[in-house]
C-alpha cells in the first residue's frame, strides 16, 4: 500500500476490500479506522501478561533454560565492565582513516548493555543492580550526540535528524523495553525515552523525509521504516497522526519487497535475510495485531516464498550457502522461525542445537533478542496445535533438497545421506550489481558436513573503501576470490550487463545439472564470443561433481585461460592429474595434466569481524597452445570418497 493507495504485495484481507468495496477516503484514512479498535501495550507482542507475570512465566519455561542462562551469564560480566564510552574522536576516525569497527565496537556493546539488563530485570526484577544498569546505559544512550553510526551520518541531515539503521533500532528498542517494563521504569526515563524518539525518528521522519533508505530494494527499507513503524505503533497515541506515518512506512516495505524476486532468493545472503526480512516480520506481526488481522504482511505468496528461503540456503548443520556478504556459519533465530511456523506449514523446524545463541549477534540487536524469548515462550504455552514443539524440534533437521531460484540463478542441491552425511552443491548465475554485490557469477561452491572444500569468501572486514571504488579490489568481493575462469588474465566486471543466464537446469533423483552462459561478465575480453559452464552433480554413493567450461574466441584460437578454484582446505598434488584436499572428508579434484598444471598460492585477507583469515587460490594454467578452439575445453572432476 502506498500513498496513492496502490497495495503492497505483502498486503491483504480487511484492508483490500476496502479499497475494492469504494470506500471514500485515502489510504491513511482507511488505515486510521483499522488502527482505532486496536490494544496497546504487550497486546502488540501477543502477550496480555503483566511485567511480573511475564517474567515469571519466562523463567519457568523448560525451552528457555539455556539462552536465559546465557543472557544471565552476559549480564553478569557486563556489571564487571565499565560502560563504554563514544567519543568524539571515535567518531571521527571512519571519516579520517575509514576505519568502522573502533567505534562500532563500543556502540554495538552500549546496546548489548540495554538488551542483557532489560531483559534480567524482566526475568529478575527483584535484582536491583539489573534495574539500576539499566537505568545508567538507557539514560547514556538517551543523552548520545546521535543515535547514527558515522559510516552512515548525514551532514546535511544533522546529528538528530540523521536516520541509518542502527539510530532506528535503538529507537525501536527503547520504545519496545518501555512497554515491556512499564511502570518499573521511572516516569522521568519514560518521558526521556519518548520525547528522544520524538526528536530523532518519528517527527524527522515525516517531515524532514523523504529519506533514501525509504526506496532502497534492499534490508534499510525493511529495517529503518519497520523499526520506525514499530516504536510509532507504541508511542503514538494519535490515531490520525500514526496512520499518516504507517503509510510512509507501508511503502518503504513496497520497496524492500521488490528487491526479492518471486523466487524468494536473498541475493544479499542469508545474514542480511536474517536481518531485512526479520525486521519485516517484526513490524507486519506488530501491525497485523493492532489491525486485527486487517494488515496481513504474510498474505502473499512471494512473502511465503521468502520465508522459505532460510530452509533453502544452509548446506548442513550451521554452515551457509555463503554467496555476497554472508557469513559462512550462522545461528538460527528461533522465536524468528516459530513466527514464521505459524503463517506457512512448509517451514522446517531445525534442530534446536542450532539456536543462536545470545552472545552471538555482535550488534546487539534488542528485536530478535527479546522474540527468541518470547515466540518461543508462546510456542510452549500455545496447545492449539496437536504438534508437540520439543518432539517437533527434536525431529526436524534440514533435509534433502534440490532447489532452483529463477530469479536469483540460484541452485542448491543438499544430499542427506543414511549414515546422517551431509554433502552440497551450490552454484551461481545471477549479475554483477546485487545488492552487497559480489562478482561471481558462475561460481560454484562444495560443502561436506559443513565444511566448505570448495568455497566462497563471504563478507570481508566492513570499511569506507569496502564500499567506495575500491570495492572490487578485495579478495571476498572481486572475481579473483571466486571459483570461476580468469580470461586473458582478466576477471569480471560489476554491473548489471555483466551477467550469467542459465541456460539449462534438470533435477532427478539420481543427478542434477545446470548450464549456463557467463562471457557477457567479461567484457574487456572483447574476443570472447562465449563462455560456457555446465556442472553435473551425481548424487548416487558418494556424489561426485562434474565440472565443463568451454570458452570460445573470435579467431578460433586459443587464449589465455586459468581456472580458478577457492577453497579453505590446503590443495596437494598427488601427481597423474589428481589434486586433493582432506578435512572430515577426503575429496579429490581429476584433470588433464597434459594439458593443465595446477598452482597452489596461500593467501589471506581480513574477515568480517577484522581478523587475518587464510585460505588458497587453486589455479589450473593452460600448458600448451593450439590452433584449435578445443583448447577452450577443459572438464574437471569433484570426488568425495
Amino acid at each position: 500500500m502506498g500513498g496513492n493507495g496502490r497495495m503492497s504485495n505483502g498486503m491483504g484481507n480487511r484492508f483490500e476490500a476496502l479499497h475494492k468495496g469504494g470506500k471514500s477516503g485515502s489510504a491513511s484514512e482507511l488505515l486510521c479506522e483499522m488502527l482505532k479498535p486496536r490494544q496497546r501495550g504487550l497486546q502488540l507482542l501477543a502477550a496480555v501478561d503483566t511485567p511480573l507475570q511475564l517474567g515469571k512465566r519466562l523463567r519457568e519455561d523448560a525451552s528457555l533454560v539455556s539462552i536465559i542462562g546465557e543472557v544471565e551469564a552476559e549480564a553478569n560480566r557486563m556489571l564487571k565492565e565499565t560502560e563504554p564510552k563514544l567519543t568524539n574522536a571515535l567518531f571521527r576516525m571512519y571519516e579520517e582513516t575509514g576505519e568502522r569497527i573502533p567505534y562500532e565496537r563500543a556502540y554495538f556493546e552500549k546496546r548489548k548493555r540495554l538488551n542483557t539488563f532489560a531483559i534480567m530485570s524482566l526475568l529478575r526484577s527483584e535484582q536491583k543492580d539489573y534495574r539500576e544498569a539499566l537505568l545508567h546505559t538507557a539514560w547514556s544512550i538517551c543523552d548520545e550526540e546521535t543515535w547514527c553510526l558515522p559510516a552512515h551520518y548525514e551532514e546535511e541531515q544533522g546529528l538528530l535528524c540523521s536516520i541509518d539503521l542502527f539510530a532506528a533500532e535503538t529507537g525501536f528498542a527503547l520504545a519496545e523495553l518501555d512497554t515491556l517494563l512499564e511502570d518499573n521504569l521511572p516516569s522521568a526515563l519514560r518521558e526521556r525515552i519518548a520525547m528522544e524518539i520524538e526528536h530523532r525518528l518519528l517527527r524527522p521522519f515525516m517531515e524532514e523525509g523523504p529519506y533514501r533508505w525509504e526506496q532502497l530494494e534492499n534490508n534499510w527499507s525493511a529495517v529503518c521504516a519497520g523499526s520506525i513503524g514499530a516504536a510509532a505503533l507504541y508511542l503514538i497515541k494519535d490515531t490520525n497522526r500514526l496512520s499518516l506515518l504507517l503509510v510512509r512506512v507501508l511503502d518503504a516495505m513496497d520497496y524492500f519487497l521488490a528487491g526479492y524476486g518471486a523466487d524468494g532468493a536473498c541475493v544479499e545472503g542469508y545474514s542480511y535475510w536474517q536481518y531485512g526480512f526479520g525486521y519485516y516480520v517484526y513490524f507486519f506481526s506488530l501491525l497485523k495485531e493492532a489491525t486485527s488481522g486487517g494488515i496481513d504482511g504474510f498474505a502473499s505468496n512471494k512473502v511465503k516464498e521468502i520465508a522459505l528461503f532460510q530452509q533453502r540456503c544452509f548446506s548442513g548443520g550451521d554452515t551457509i550457502i555463503n554467496f555476497s556478504d554472508a557469513l559462512p556459519r550462522s545461528g538460527i533465530f528461533m522465536g524468528l522461525t516459530w513466527r514464521l511456523y505459524d503463517e506457512y506449514a512448509d517451514i522446517v523446524l531445525p534442530n534446536p542445537s542450532l539456536r543462536a545463541s545470545y552472545a552471538a549477534d555482535h550488534c546487539g540487536r534488542w528485536a530478535p533478542a527479546i522474540r527468541n524469548l518470547l515466540w518461543v515462550a508462546r510456542q510452549s504455552k500455545s496447545k492449539n496445535s496437536t504438534i508437540d514443539c520439543d518432539d517437533k524440534l527434536e525431529a526436524e533437521s534440514w533435509p534433502s533438497i534440490s532447489h532452483y531460484m529463477p530469479n536469483a540463478g540460484w541452485f542448491i542441491s543438499r544430499i542427506v545421506k543414511e549414515n546422517g552425511s551431509t554433502y552440497c552443491f551450490a552454484a551461481k548465475g545471477g549479475h554483477n550489481a546485487e545488492p552487497h554485490n559480489h562478482n561471481d557469477c558462475g561460481h560454484f561452491i562444495l560443502h561436506a558436513d559443513g565444511e566448505a572444500y570448495l568455497a566462497d569468501l563471504g563478507s570481508g572486514m566492513y570499511t569506507k573503501s569496502y564500499f567506495g571504488p575500491e570495492r572490487y579490489s578485495f579478495w571476498c568481493n572481486g572475481s579473483q576470490g571466486h571459483s570461476v575462469p580468469i580470461v586473458e588474465g582478466k576477471g569480471q566486471l560489476e554491473g548489471s550487463e555483466s551477467h550469467a543466464k542459465v541456460t539449462n537446469m534438470s533435477i532427478s533423483p539420481e543427478e542434477d545439472s545446470v548450464e549456463m552462459e557467463f562471457s557477457a561478465a567479461y567484457p574487456e575480453v572483447q574476443e570472447l564470443l562465449s563462455l560456457e559452464r555446465s556442472f553435473r552433480w551425481n548424487k548416487e554413493g558418494l556424489p561426485t561433481l562434474t565440472l565443463y567450461d568451454r570458452a570460445v574466441f573470435e579467431d578460433n584460437l586459443s587464449k589465455k585461460l586459468t581456472e580458478r578454484f577457492i577453497t579453505m582446505i590446503e590443495p596437494k598434488l598427488e601427481g597423474e592429474g589428481r589434486v586433493t584436499l582432506t578435512g572430515k572428508h577426503r575429496m579429490t579434484i581429476e584433470y588433464d595434466d597434459a594439458r593443465w598444471t595446477p598452482v597452489i598460492t596461500v593467501r589471506s585477507d581480513m574477515d568480517h569481524f577484522g581478523k587475518e583469515r587464510q585460505w588458497y587460490t587453486l589455479d589450473f594454467v593452460r600448458l600448451q597452445q593450439s590452433t584449435h578452439a578445443e583448447t577452450g575445453e577443459v572438464t574437471f572432476y569433484f570426488q568425495f570418497q
